[in-house]
């Protein structure tokens, strides 16, 4: 896999913008993977409302986001409300998220968000556009990065470097379980518990440190007056799941 961008291609556009846009989705057609079976992805050859890559072999469809410099906390898309729908239908896509450096044209950051990750609560509504606006009163969103768990940020590039094909694949195995999930306050209680265990920033854990974020569960599901045992139930799923192991009475560790 090579970082650096094709500018041979994009040497007739003037803007950066349409610069970028050749260059980033030439870049992923030629050297990225799909991360759910190993094969080369195609692009669309005809804009499709929902995707810009798919997969031949496993028909998995992904969505690029290109950013410049850092991938930041979050990052804009398109319309709040028809966001919102996608979450809620069968034609999903999975998001790559590109970030590059637009002085030596090449890529800094390029990871893939799994579909199973998107839920309402890290879709941002932005204010409306005003009146004077072109589209006077249009509501777009932004993706909440930060809001993602680790582990649903598979990096293909980190900083430059590139990340095994293996670790890739093994990387996204390792959660398709939420797809098994369907209601989205099911899996926002997951989604939770993992970013809580993000937060302590080690792989060996109690059940009291998990405990701590009591306050800031109940923040977030007000209609949950069980929270301690909703933790547990949440850490029995992920246990069951192979996310996590059980070492001793209150204690679990990572998976590898």
């Amino acid at each position: 896999m090579k970082v650096a961008f094709n500018t041979n291609i994009a040497q007739h556009y003037k803007s950066n913008s349409q610069k970028i846009r050749v260059l980033s989705e030439s870049w992923v057609d030629s050297e990225i993977f799909c991360p759910n079976c190993g094969c080369n992805i195609d692009s669309y050859e005809n804009s499709k409302p929902v995707a810009d890559f798919y997969c031949p072999n496993c028909s998995e469809d992904y969505e690029l986001k290109s950013k410049r410099n850092n991938m930041g906390k979050k990052i804009a898309d398109g319309a709040y409300k028809t966001m919102i729908e996608r979450l809620q239908s069968l034609n999903n896509p999975n998001f790559f998220f590109l970030n590059y450096d637009l002085k030596n044209y090449e890529v800094l950051n390029f990871a893939v968000i799994p579909k199973h990750f998107f839920v309402p609560e890290i879709i941002e509504k932005r204010k409306p556009l005003s009146e004077n606006a072109k589209r006077a009163g249009w509501i777009g969103c932004n993706i909440l990065l930060q809001s993602i768990p680790r582990s649903g940020k598979i990096f293909y590039v980190k900083n430059k470097k590139i990340e095994p094909k293996e670790k890739v694949l093994e990387e996204w195995n390792k959660t398709l379980f939420l797809r098994e999930t369907k209601k989205d306050n099911l899996k926002g209680w997951i989604l939770d518990i993992m970013s809580c265990i993000d937060k302590l920033g080690k792989n060996e854990f109690k059940l009291d440190e998990i405990y701590s974020f009591e306050n800031l569960l109940s923040q977030k599901h007000p209609d949950n007056k069980f929270i301690k045992d909703k933790i547990r139930q949440q850490l029995q799923f992920l246990r069951n799941k192979g996310y996590l192991k059980f070492t001793a009475r209150g204690r679990y560790q990572l998976s590898n």
